[in-house]
Protein backbone atom coordinates (compact mmCIF):
# COMPACT_ATOMS: atom_id res chain seq x y z
CA UNK A 1 0.00 0.00 0.00
CA UNK A 2 1.02 3.70 -0.69
CA UNK A 3 2.19 5.66 2.45
CA UNK A 4 -0.77 7.73 4.32
CA UNK A 5 -1.17 11.33 3.46
CA UNK A 6 -1.11 13.85 5.91
CA UNK A 7 -4.30 16.79 5.70
CA UNK A 8 -3.37 19.86 7.06
CA UNK A 9 -5.74 22.25 8.34
CA UNK A 10 -4.49 25.28 8.25
CA UNK A 11 -7.13 27.95 6.62
CA UNK A 12 -8.43 29.73 9.96
CA UNK A 13 -8.60 32.85 9.78
CA UNK A 14 -6.83 32.99 13.94
CA UNK A 15 -8.94 36.05 14.85
CA UNK A 16 -8.57 34.86 18.79
CA UNK A 17 -4.66 34.70 18.27
CA UNK A 18 -4.56 37.80 16.59
CA UNK A 19 -1.68 37.13 13.63
CA UNK A 20 -1.06 34.01 11.30
CA UNK A 21 -0.40 31.63 13.90
CA UNK A 22 0.40 29.04 11.86
CA UNK A 23 3.57 29.82 10.88
CA UNK A 24 4.39 31.91 14.01
CA UNK A 25 7.87 30.72 15.57
CA UNK A 26 7.82 28.65 18.78
CA UNK A 27 10.84 26.35 18.09
CA UNK A 28 14.62 27.81 18.92
CA UNK A 29 15.15 28.46 15.28
CA UNK A 30 11.79 29.74 14.36
CA UNK A 31 9.93 25.94 13.74
CA UNK A 32 6.58 26.80 14.16
CA UNK A 33 3.99 23.94 15.38
CA UNK A 34 3.15 22.73 11.86
CA UNK A 35 7.69 21.83 11.47
CA UNK A 36 7.05 19.42 14.33
CA UNK A 37 3.86 17.88 12.97
CA UNK A 38 5.39 17.42 10.09
CA UNK A 39 8.74 16.01 11.64
CA UNK A 40 6.60 13.89 12.92
CA UNK A 41 4.23 12.40 10.70
CA UNK A 42 7.33 11.86 7.94
CA UNK A 43 9.56 9.97 10.89
CA UNK A 44 6.26 8.18 11.19
CA UNK A 45 5.75 7.10 8.09
CA UNK A 46 3.74 9.28 6.12
CA UNK A 47 4.52 10.37 2.54
CA UNK A 48 2.80 13.32 1.57
CA UNK A 49 1.32 16.46 3.77
CA UNK A 50 -0.99 18.53 2.08
CA UNK A 51 -1.84 22.11 3.67
CA UNK A 52 -5.32 23.15 3.64
CA UNK A 53 -4.97 27.40 3.21
CA UNK A 54 -6.63 30.15 2.04
CA UNK A 55 -5.54 32.28 -1.16
CA UNK A 56 -5.81 35.52 1.08
CA UNK A 57 -2.62 34.59 2.65
CA UNK A 58 -1.10 31.79 0.04
CA UNK A 59 1.79 33.65 -0.98
CA UNK A 60 3.65 34.00 2.46
CA UNK A 61 2.56 30.79 3.56
CA UNK A 62 3.56 28.54 0.04
CA UNK A 63 6.97 30.62 0.93
CA UNK A 64 7.34 29.36 4.43
CA UNK A 65 6.32 26.03 3.51
CA UNK A 66 7.96 25.05 0.35
CA UNK A 67 8.98 21.03 0.24
CA UNK A 68 12.88 22.71 0.84
CA UNK A 69 12.35 23.51 4.26
CA UNK A 70 11.94 19.82 5.03
CA UNK A 71 14.36 18.66 3.51
CA UNK A 72 12.69 16.64 0.55
CA UNK A 73 11.70 14.26 3.50
CA UNK A 74 8.30 14.66 2.40
CA UNK A 75 6.38 15.57 -0.35
CA UNK A 76 4.35 18.78 -0.28
CA UNK A 77 0.93 19.65 -1.63
CA UNK A 78 -1.26 22.78 -1.39
CA UNK A 79 -5.06 22.94 -1.58
CA UNK A 80 -7.23 26.11 -1.26
CA UNK A 81 -10.26 26.51 1.05
CA UNK A 82 -12.63 29.32 -0.25
CA UNK A 83 -16.12 30.52 0.09
CA UNK A 84 -17.10 30.03 -3.60
CA UNK A 85 -16.22 26.39 -3.43
CA UNK A 86 -19.49 24.66 -3.44
CA UNK A 87 -21.88 22.05 -4.97
CA UNK A 88 -23.08 22.76 -8.40
CA UNK A 89 -26.14 25.12 -7.99
CA UNK A 90 -24.48 26.29 -4.64
CA UNK A 91 -24.20 30.22 -4.21
CA UNK A 92 -22.33 32.01 -1.47
CA UNK A 93 -25.33 33.95 0.47
CA UNK A 94 -25.16 37.64 0.13
CA UNK A 95 -22.80 39.04 3.45
CA UNK A 96 -21.29 35.73 4.43
CA UNK A 97 -17.61 35.96 5.05
CA UNK A 98 -17.05 33.00 7.56
CA UNK A 99 -15.62 29.62 6.20
CA UNK A 100 -17.85 26.40 5.73
CA UNK A 101 -16.23 24.99 8.41
CA UNK A 102 -13.82 22.17 9.12
CA UNK A 103 -15.55 19.44 6.88
CA UNK A 104 -15.38 21.41 3.78
CA UNK A 105 -11.86 22.19 4.52
CA UNK A 106 -11.01 18.25 4.21
CA UNK A 107 -13.44 18.42 0.94
CA UNK A 108 -10.61 20.44 -0.66
CA UNK A 109 -8.02 17.55 -0.47
CA UNK A 110 -9.80 15.38 -2.91
CA UNK A 111 -8.23 16.92 -5.55
CA UNK A 112 -4.64 15.59 -4.71
CA UNK A 113 -5.25 12.64 -1.69
CA UNK A 114 -5.66 8.86 -3.36
CA UNK A 115 -4.68 7.28 -0.38
CA UNK A 116 -5.56 6.98 3.44
CA UNK A 117 -4.76 9.65 4.97
CA UNK A 118 -4.77 11.29 8.64
CA UNK A 119 -6.40 15.25 9.24
CA UNK A 120 -4.63 17.54 11.85
CA UNK A 121 -5.54 20.83 13.32
CA UNK A 122 -2.15 22.93 11.82
CA UNK A 123 -1.83 24.62 15.03
CA UNK A 124 -1.96 21.97 17.95
CA UNK A 125 0.71 19.81 18.85
CA UNK A 126 0.09 16.34 18.68
CA UNK A 127 3.44 14.34 19.76
CA UNK A 128 5.08 11.69 17.56
CA UNK A 129 2.91 8.61 19.21
CA UNK A 130 -0.11 10.04 17.55
CA UNK A 131 1.36 10.45 14.77
CA UNK A 132 2.82 6.76 14.49
CA UNK A 133 -0.49 5.40 15.97
CA UNK A 134 -2.83 6.69 13.33
CA UNK A 135 0.28 5.99 10.49
CA UNK A 136 0.50 2.05 11.68
CA UNK A 137 -3.34 1.57 11.47
CA UNK A 138 -3.81 3.40 8.28
CA UNK A 139 -1.54 0.68 6.70
CA UNK A 140 -3.09 -1.92 8.48
CA UNK A 141 -6.11 -1.01 6.16
CA UNK A 142 -6.72 -3.34 3.06
CA UNK A 143 -6.24 -2.14 -0.17
CA UNK A 144 -9.70 -0.29 -1.56
CA UNK A 145 -10.42 -0.28 2.09
CA UNK A 146 -14.03 2.21 2.46
CA UNK A 147 -15.72 3.62 5.15
CA UNK A 148 -13.00 2.26 8.40
CA UNK A 149 -12.27 5.44 9.85
CA UNK A 150 -10.49 6.21 13.04
CA UNK A 151 -9.31 8.99 15.37
CA UNK A 152 -6.92 9.35 18.15
CA UNK A 153 -8.82 10.69 21.29
CA UNK A 154 -7.37 13.16 23.78
CA UNK A 155 -8.65 13.51 27.80
CA UNK A 156 -10.84 16.99 27.92
CA UNK A 157 -8.89 18.14 31.43
CA UNK A 158 -5.71 18.21 29.05
CA UNK A 159 -6.58 20.06 26.44
CA UNK A 160 -7.76 23.21 27.52
CA UNK A 161 -6.55 27.01 27.56
CA UNK A 162 -5.70 28.99 30.66
CA UNK A 163 -6.46 32.13 28.94
CA UNK A 164 -10.09 31.79 26.92
CA UNK A 165 -12.81 29.55 25.68
CA UNK A 166 -12.04 26.74 23.49
CA UNK A 167 -14.50 24.01 20.81
CA UNK A 168 -14.08 20.03 21.72
CA UNK A 169 -15.46 17.53 20.20
CA UNK A 170 -17.34 15.25 22.85
CA UNK A 171 -16.54 11.88 22.62
CA UNK A 172 -19.05 8.79 23.57
CA UNK A 173 -16.94 5.32 23.15
CA UNK A 174 -18.14 1.85 23.20
CA UNK A 175 -16.87 -1.04 25.33
CA UNK A 176 -15.34 -2.10 21.87
CA UNK A 177 -13.18 0.94 20.93
CA UNK A 178 -15.22 2.61 18.30
CA UNK A 179 -16.85 6.01 18.18
CA UNK A 180 -20.95 5.93 19.49
CA UNK A 181 -21.31 9.31 18.61
CA UNK A 182 -19.15 12.96 19.25
CA UNK A 183 -21.10 16.48 20.13
CA UNK A 184 -19.69 19.56 19.13
CA UNK A 185 -18.96 21.59 22.83
CA UNK A 186 -18.38 25.51 22.35
CA UNK A 187 -17.74 27.72 25.25
CA UNK A 188 -15.80 25.40 27.00
CA UNK A 189 -13.38 26.58 30.32
CA UNK A 190 -12.57 25.81 33.65
CA UNK A 191 -13.99 27.52 36.28
CA UNK A 192 -12.03 28.31 39.66
CA UNK A 193 -13.69 25.22 41.59
CA UNK A 194 -11.85 23.01 38.80
CA UNK A 195 -15.38 22.12 37.36
CA UNK A 196 -15.26 22.34 33.04
CA UNK A 197 -18.40 23.57 31.69
CA UNK A 198 -19.21 24.61 27.81
CA UNK A 199 -21.96 26.87 26.68
CA UNK A 200 -25.10 24.52 26.86
CA UNK A 201 -28.45 26.27 25.56
CA UNK A 202 -29.67 26.92 29.08
CA UNK A 203 -26.38 28.31 30.35
CA UNK A 204 -23.36 26.35 31.64
CA UNK A 205 -23.54 22.75 31.62
CA UNK A 206 -21.04 20.56 33.46
CA UNK A 207 -18.21 18.25 31.52
CA UNK A 208 -16.44 15.85 33.07
CA UNK A 209 -12.94 16.67 33.13
CA UNK A 210 -11.53 13.35 32.07
CA UNK A 211 -13.89 13.19 29.27
CA UNK A 212 -12.62 11.91 25.61
CA UNK A 213 -12.12 14.72 23.14
CA UNK A 214 -11.54 14.62 19.41
CA UNK A 215 -8.43 17.13 18.36
CA UNK A 216 -9.48 17.00 14.60
CA UNK A 217 -6.56 14.42 14.57
CA UNK A 218 -8.75 11.96 12.20
CA UNK A 219 -7.81 9.22 9.92
CA UNK A 220 -9.68 8.14 6.71
CA UNK A 221 -10.57 6.39 3.76
CA UNK A 222 -10.77 8.57 0.07
CA UNK A 223 -14.30 7.56 0.03
CA UNK A 224 -14.74 9.83 3.19
CA UNK A 225 -14.67 12.62 0.21
CA UNK A 226 -17.38 11.55 -1.88
CA UNK A 227 -19.35 10.88 1.20
CA UNK A 228 -18.80 14.62 2.48
CA UNK A 229 -19.91 15.42 -0.53
CA UNK A 230 -23.04 14.52 -0.73
CA UNK A 231 -23.65 15.19 3.10
CA UNK A 232 -22.75 18.86 2.01
CA UNK A 233 -25.13 18.99 -0.30
CA UNK A 234 -27.61 18.40 1.90
CA UNK A 235 -26.19 20.65 4.56
CA UNK A 236 -26.78 23.32 1.99
CA UNK A 237 -30.15 22.27 0.91
CA UNK A 238 -31.36 23.31 4.33
CA UNK A 239 -32.66 26.80 4.34
CA UNK A 240 -31.49 27.44 8.39
CA UNK A 241 -28.15 26.61 7.07
CA UNK A 242 -27.85 29.05 4.37
CA UNK A 243 -29.54 32.21 6.25
CA UNK A 244 -27.20 31.32 9.16
CA UNK A 245 -23.89 33.52 7.73
CA UNK A 246 -22.17 31.55 10.43
CA UNK A 247 -23.12 27.56 9.86
CA UNK A 248 -20.37 25.76 9.25
CA UNK A 249 -19.99 22.23 8.53
CA UNK A 250 -18.41 20.38 10.83
CA UNK A 251 -16.68 16.94 10.92
CA UNK A 252 -18.52 15.66 13.99
CA UNK A 253 -21.99 16.50 11.66
CA UNK A 254 -20.31 13.76 9.21
CA UNK A 255 -18.81 11.48 10.97
CA UNK A 256 -22.12 11.20 13.55
CA UNK A 257 -24.06 10.46 10.25
CA UNK A 258 -21.85 8.01 8.64
CA UNK A 259 -21.74 6.78 11.91
CA UNK A 260 -25.13 6.62 12.34
CA UNK A 261 -26.51 5.25 9.09
CA UNK A 262 -24.17 2.57 9.17
CA UNK A 263 -22.24 3.73 5.86
CA UNK A 264 -19.00 3.87 8.30
CA UNK A 265 -17.07 2.74 11.49
CA UNK A 266 -14.61 4.80 13.63
CA UNK A 267 -11.90 3.47 15.91
CA UNK A 268 -10.76 5.77 18.73
CA UNK A 269 -7.32 4.98 19.17
CA UNK A 270 -5.16 5.73 22.30
CA UNK A 271 -1.67 6.97 22.87
CA UNK A 272 1.04 8.10 25.20
CA UNK A 273 1.71 11.39 22.82
CA UNK A 274 1.18 14.73 24.41
CA UNK A 275 -1.20 17.40 23.06
CA UNK A 276 -0.79 21.35 23.26
CA UNK A 277 -1.81 24.17 21.32
CA UNK A 278 -1.65 27.90 20.84
CA UNK A 279 -5.45 29.27 20.71
CA UNK A 280 -4.41 32.67 22.28
CA UNK A 281 -1.61 34.48 22.08
CA UNK A 282 -0.85 33.69 25.90
CA UNK A 283 -0.69 30.07 25.02
CA UNK A 284 2.71 30.55 23.41
CA UNK A 285 5.19 31.20 26.02
CA UNK A 286 4.18 27.68 27.65
CA UNK A 287 4.24 25.98 24.28
CA UNK A 288 8.00 27.24 23.36
CA UNK A 289 8.77 26.13 26.97
CA UNK A 290 7.29 22.66 26.35
CA UNK A 291 8.86 22.16 23.35
CA UNK A 292 12.37 23.55 24.79
CA UNK A 293 11.77 20.69 27.28
CA UNK A 294 11.29 17.87 24.75
CA UNK A 295 14.66 19.04 22.83
CA UNK A 296 16.50 18.78 25.85
CA UNK A 297 15.19 15.08 26.49
CA UNK A 298 15.95 14.13 23.21
CA UNK A 299 12.86 13.93 21.43
CA UNK A 300 13.58 16.36 18.83
CA UNK A 301 16.77 18.34 17.85
CA UNK A 302 17.87 21.71 18.06
CA UNK A 303 17.59 22.42 14.87
CA UNK A 304 15.04 20.20 13.29
CA UNK A 305 15.92 20.26 9.56
CA UNK A 306 19.09 20.16 9.69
Amino acid sequence: MNKPTLLVLAAGMASRYGSLKQIDGVGPNGEAIIDYSIYDAARAGFGKVVFVIREAFAESFRKAFDASRFGGKIEVDFVYQELDKLPEGFEVPEGRVKPWGTNHAIMMGEEVISTPFAVINADDFYGYDGFRTMADYLRSLPEGAKGDYAMVGYKLSNTLSDYGTVSRGECRVGADGFLCGMTERTGVRRLEDGRVVYDGEQGPEEIAADATVSMNMFGFTPDYFERSRELFVEFLSEEANRENLKSEFYIPMAVNHLIGSGQATLRVLTCDAQWFGVTYKEDKPEVVARIAALIAEGEYPAKLWE
